[in-house]
C-alpha cells in the first residue's frame, strides 16, 4: 500500500531552553489518506505538543517516495534520487528522480544512510543531491495494531496468573 506524505506548516508560541518564549512555524510531516484527515492528525498531534493555541497555516503534498528514520539522528535530510534506465528503442539512458526524506546527524551521515536505504534496489541510480529539510518531526499513521498485540500477549499472561491462582 502506498503512503501519502502531507508537509504541515503549524505556526505556535514555543518556549526555548533558555526560558525565552517566541511566536515560529514549524513543518511537520504526517501521512494520511486526504487533506482532511491530515488535518485532523495534525491537530491532535500539536495538542499533544503544546498547550499554547496554534494554527496550521499549510498542508500540502509532500513529494516524497520514502521515509527513513534512523536512530540516534536528529535532523531531516532531502535525498534526490536519479534512477537510471535504458531506452531499448533510442538506447539513450534515461533518468527519473524520486526523493526520500533520510534522517541523519549531518549531511555526511545523511549519504550514508541514503545509501543503506537504496541498498535493496536493484537498477542502477545516482544520488545528486542531499539538502537539509525544514521538517521538525514526522509522525507516521499507526493503525493500533502494535499495540492490540502487545494488549493481547499480555492478556493472555494475565490469565495464566489468574489459572495459577486457582489451583
Amino acid at each position: 500500500m502506498s503512503v501519502t506524505w502531507y508537509e504541515c506548516k503549524v505556526k505556535y508560541r514555543k518556549t526555548h531552553e533558555t526560558g525565552e518564549s517566541k511566536v515560529t512555524t514549524e513543518t511537520y510531516l504526517l501521512d494520511a489518506v486526504s487533506y482532511t484527515e491530515a488535518e485532523t492528525r495534525i491537530t491532535e498531534e500539536m495538542k499533544a505538543y503544546t498547550s499554547e493555541e496554534f494554527l496550521i497555516k499549510n498542508i500540502k503534498l509532500a513529494n516524497l517516495a520514502e521515509v527513513h528514520p534512523f536512530e540516534n539522528s536528529d535532523r531531516w535530510f532531502k535525498a534526490k534520487i536519479s534512477l537510471i534506465a535504458y531506452d531499448d528503442e533510442s538506447g539513450k539512458e534515461k533518468k527519473s528522480n524520486m526523493y526520500l526524506l533520510i534522517q541523519a546527524n549531518d549531511v555526511k551521515e545523511a549519504f550514508e544512510n541514503t545509501t543503506q536505504a537504496m541498498q535493496n534496489t536493484m537498477g542502477e541510480y545516482t544520488i545528486p543531491a542531499i539538502t537539509e529539510s525544514t521538517i521538525v518531526d514526522v509522525f507516521p499513521y499507526f493503525d493500533g495494531e502494535e499495540n492490540d498485540a502487545v494488549n493481547n500477549v499480555e492478556e493472555t499472561e494475565n490469565e495464566k496468573v489468574d489459572e495459577s491462582e486457582l489451583v
